[in-house]
């Protein structure tokens, strides 16, 4: 009976709530993940060229990088005041907002990543007839995942915790049912969307660790040969007399 009344009462913690607005925070966690998804997608498919004619063009590093950082220092309510007269109150205003906030960390990190590259294995690809485009494609991105994809997941997790922003125009996924909460002192939808933001970051972060353990095995075989150098090397220290 008492958990019944959870709603009449205002508890925190409200199983009938989860009951009866399943299919609302169902529809709300799917806007959400399809705000981040297509946000982090075209963020990626934008900071690649940027970083790519940054390296190219070092004379472009400098102002690519900083206008990319002066992007993410705008705050939010400002940078969706003036995305507003080109998109209105639409989902891709919340979609362009987000993919200029993902910029300054995927552009740093991909051209951190093609920096990387062992110019040895430039010269060994050169010097099999690779292109630039197959070089790129073949050679250098391969090699960049690892850096690339780490900020990927950073810029996941940050479009996750940002999406909620997208409230103030009634496009922020579990923002939206976070904001209305808090308007109206309903505790139980406050918590239980607040929950299942940080649940979608966790749950993103770790599947993207996943992918990336999945596409550079490399990686792993490098630590794990460093891991048994290490120990091999600690144990002929040991055995070593004094």
């Amino acid at each position: 009976m008492a958990e019944q009344n959870c709603l009449v009462t205002n508890d925190w913690i409200c199983g009938e709530y989860l009951r009866s607005r399943s299919q609302e925070l169902v529809d709300a966690t799917l806007e959400h993940v399809g705000i981040t998804v297509a946000s982090v997608a075209i963020g990626v498919l934008v900071a690649l060229p940027l970083a790519l004619l940054a390296r190219r063009f070092r004379f472009l590093a400098g102002p690519i990088l900083g206008v990319t950082t002066v992007l993410y220092s705008v705050p939010s309510l400002a940078m969706f005041s003036l995305l507003l007269p080109f998109f209105g109150l639409s989902v891709s205003l919340v979609v362009t907002g987000l993919v200029l906030y993902s910029l300054t960390v995927l552009v740093r990190n991909i051209l951190a990543g093609l920096q990387a590259v062992p110019e040895e294995a430039r010269d060994a690809a050169k010097g099999m007839g690779y292109g630039p485009l197959r070089l790129l494609w073949e050679v250098e991105l391969p090699l960049a995942l690892p850096a690339l994809l780490a900020g990927v997941r950073i810029t996941t997790v940050s479009t996750v915790a940002l999406t909620t922003v997208g409230a103030i125009v009634d496009y922020g996924g579990l923002g939206t049912l976070i904001l209305d909460g808090l308007d109206t002192t309903f505790k139980a939808q406050v918590l239980t969307a607040s929950v299942l933001c940080v649940l979608l970051a966790v749950t993103a972060d770790l599947l993207l660790l996943g992918l990336q353990r999945l596409l550079t095995p490399w990686t792993r075989a490098r630590r794990t040969r460093t891991s048994r150098a290490s120990r091999k090397a600690a144990v002929t220290k040991v055995a070593e007399p004094a």
